[in-house]
């Protein structure tokens, strides 16, 4: 990897983490625990660059800068985190990569926004009893009431977000010379 791309890079996940640290939005009140954040819609950016496994690193370095910096919930936070970034923006970048196109990225965050929303239920299912110290089934009648519309409206938003602001990121990466590829 070029130092460009590595100062690209960690510029990225810094700029993910300041998101995370100012940024962080309750939109599920029955469950305060669950914020929106920007950090997804930054690290695909690395994504759709460099492919899926610069998306997991980036994610995985922002999530312990996160876990050591400012984490509320400890590494159960951390792991949630990045299982559910991991999901969405590896998947969207791997489909990215085998179609560089306006269709193949909105088929990679439609099914990224599917996979996180899916994987973070059984997740949740298995995880959040112990974070929570309830029973499985007050986890399970959570299931369908908050982790999956907190899941799809995320990922709704990172979707919408990436999509309006990927067509003037091109052209900035575009004209700066960047990146020597048509990514993105």
């Amino acid at each position: 990897m070029r130092i460009k791309d590595m100062v690209f890079l960690s510029m990225l996940s810094a700029l993910a983490f300041v998101s995370v640290m100012f940024i962080r939005i309750p939109i599920m009140p029955s469950a305060p625990f669950l914020r929106f954040d920007l950090k997804d819609c930054i690290i695909i950016i690395g994504g759709l660059l460099y492919g899926p496994l610069t998306a997991f690193i980036v994610s995985l370095i922002v999530g312990v800068i996160q876990l050591l910096l400012v984490s509320e919930y400890g590494i159960i936070g951390f792991l949630m985190n990045l299982l559910s970034s991991a999901s969405f923006v590896c998947t969207a970048s791997a489909v990215y990569k085998l179609n560089k196109t306006r269709a193949g990225l909105i088929t990679g965050l439609i099914l990224g926004c599917v996979l996180m929303t899916a994987s973070m239920l059984m997740w949740n299912y298995i995880i959040t009893p112990f974070f929570m110290g309830v029973s499985r089934e007050v986890v399970a009648s959570m299931l369908l009431t908050v982790f999956l519309p907190f899941n799809l409206l995320k990922g709704g938003i990172n979707m919408i977000i990436t999509l309006l602001y990927i067509r003037p990121l091109r052209a900035a990466v575009s004209a700066l010379k960047f990146y020597d590829d048509e990514a993105i």
